[in-house]
């Protein structure tokens, strides 16, 4: 792609994330990669369940990290998505159908066990659709590649071998990782049973390593079988390393919870003539107690979760921040997530070159921003959609919006469109039920009379900012502590929530005359 002078000086000397990782890959290839080959990124995905919010997260992270590579350098990039489908199945997902069916096929890999769903010729299948109509939803560019098929097709063969010629090396390093019961059987190489079909956790012997040949004991049975074509799956920190030598893999993230296995899956690497790639090692998602999230308890938010309420573009703005830092992830950071993306997004076309790289949207649309905003903030559109009630519909908040942004339509405003229906979804689903409005008592009372009186002789289309003056000049001289427990009585008393949008802004959205009917109703 071509790239412009300013934009590449600016990237090469950017602090962004996504920038420092690519420099990592330009001091790993200072004169390009040999032969002109593309740097190589891998995301990998285990098909044992559905696509989640992780693996949106690590091919938009990866993704990003390719794209500032391509500003910094004429190198070119391929990206992997890895689906370890030859992977044993060890236990059935809580959320698919015919469980029964499934746990007959425990341990056997996943591209041979039928399709719970009876849609696709066996599980991985499934789920491997799944994977791509997910990635190609969100307009990823990618390769996919199956593990079964590189096993199947032999273009693992030669790299299965070095593990053989290996083997020992590679027992060495992960002998004294293991406690003692689980190293008495450990195998860096696990046989498919030619009886049963399953994926097998025994000892074996070399017998020829050139041949690709091992024994084992099976059923009782001792037997000699090539690890070749498909006979055999590693064992996964062993296959990982495998997988990154036989690829030429350059750059793959991962999470915090596999560090220890990323040190060891490199020294395997190393062992089998390779070099572990370069990636970032990124913080894990909490839930709402700052507990580690986690399937079997089901305290995660789901990207469906997320597309119920927010839009695609602050899910990729909230997995932008700091990934470093671990982070919450529930419900409630939804809201403030779609409106800073827009707060960045509003920024963009005025900042020079260099703010632009740092800027989240920047890395979010590839640098192609859209120029506009929506003229009402989300927090705006759930504090209108709070007070008109569970049962407010797209039209009656269109209505509203004719007080704040005159002859918007869906039509002419689609992205407000969407935030206005995800504004309704998420203020019926999870604001509604929580909101309580409180009478006005003490020195709130004569401050309510007085924005009532104030408000009374405005005109319908009066401007938010002189609405909000008036806010503020009572807050200032009504008698409270500080601003803070004006706001916060507004909020309370009209609202019926604790904290809520700049007030000028929504009274001249909610309109004066509605407004000064909930005044009337706090004042009892």
């Amino acid at each position: 792609m071509s790239v412009d002078p300013a934009l590449r000086t600016a990237a090469l000397a950017s602090k962004a994330w996504p920038y420092e990782e690519a420099r990592r890959v330009l001091k790993r290839f200072p004169q390009g990669k040999p032969g002109g080959a593309p740097v190589l990124f891998e995301t990998g995905y285990g098909p044992s369940g559905l696509p989640h919010i992780g693996t949106f997260n690590e091919v938009l992270r990866t993704t990003m990290v390719r794209r500032a590579l391509e500003e910094m350098s004429d190198m070119p990039t391929r990206l992997v998505a890895f689906s370890d489908d030859m992977d044993g199945l060890r236990k059935v997902p809580d959320n698919v159908p015919n469980q029964a069916m499934l746990t007959e096929h425990l341990g056997k890999p996943l591209t041979r066990i039928p399709d719970p769903f009876e849609k696709y010729e066996s599980f991985a299948h499934h789920n491997n659709a799944m994977l791509r109509e997910f990635l190609d939803r969100f307009g990823f560019e990618y390769e996919f590649v199956s593990s079964t098929t590189m096993y199947e097709g032999g273009q693992f063969d030669e790299a299965l071998k070095g593990v053989l010629r290996n083997y020992q090396g590679i027992m060495d390093i992960m002998l004294p990782t293991l406690r003692a019961e689980r190293a008495a059987t450990y195998s860096p190489v696990l046989p498919v049973s030619p009886k049963s079909g399953v994926v097998l956790q025994v000892p074996v012997t070399v017998v020829d390593a050139e041949a690709g040949l091992v024994s084992f004991e099976d059923e009782g049975e001792t037997i000699t079988q090539s690890i070749l074509g498909g006979q055999a799956k590693l064992q996964w920190k062993v296959d990982w390393a495998m997988r990154w030598v036989a690829l030429g893999v350059d750059y793959e993230m991962y999470g915090k919870d596999l560090t220890d296995s990323g040190i060891q899956s490199g020294k395997i690497a190393q062992v089998l003539g390779g070099r572990k790639p370069d990636g970032l090692i990124y913080e894990m998602f909490l839930d709402e107690k700052g507990e580690k999230i986690s399937k079997s308890k089901g305290n995660g938010l789901s990207l469906e979760d997320w597309l119920s309420y927010g839009t695609e573009e602050s899910l990729a703005f909230y997995a932008y921040r700091e990934p470093k830092s671990a982070k919450q992830l529930h419900l409630g950071v939804i809201p403030r997530a779609v409106d800073e993306y827009f707060q960045f997004r509003g920024t963009y076309a005025g900042q020079e070159i260099e703010k632009k790289l740092g800027n989240p949207v920047h890395h979010i649309h590839n640098g192609k921003v859209p120029a506009d905003v929506p003229p009402v903030t989300f927090g705006l559109l759930l504090n209108l959609a709070g007070v008109m009630g569970p049962h407010a519909t797209a039209p009656q908040v269109w209505g509203y919006l004719a007080n704040y942004v005159p002859d918007a339509t869906a039509a002419t405003h689609p992205e407000l469109a969407n935030l206005i229906n995800l504004a309704l979804a998420y203020n019926r689903d999870h604001v509604a039920p929580t909101l309580q409005r409180r009478k006005a008592e003490g020195i709130e009372v004569e401050a309510l009379k007085r924005l009532d009186a104030d408000l009374a002789p405005l005109p319908a289309d009066a401007p938010a900012e002189d609405i909000q003056n008036i806010v503020y000049e009572i807050g200032k001289t009504g008698g409270f502590e500080n601003l803070r427990d004006w706001f916060k009585a507004l909020y309370e008393t009209l609202l019926g929530s604790s904290a809520g949008p700049r007030m000028g802004s929504f009274i001249a959205l909610y309109g004066i005359a509605n407004t000064r009917k909930l005044i009337a109703e706090a004042l009892g």
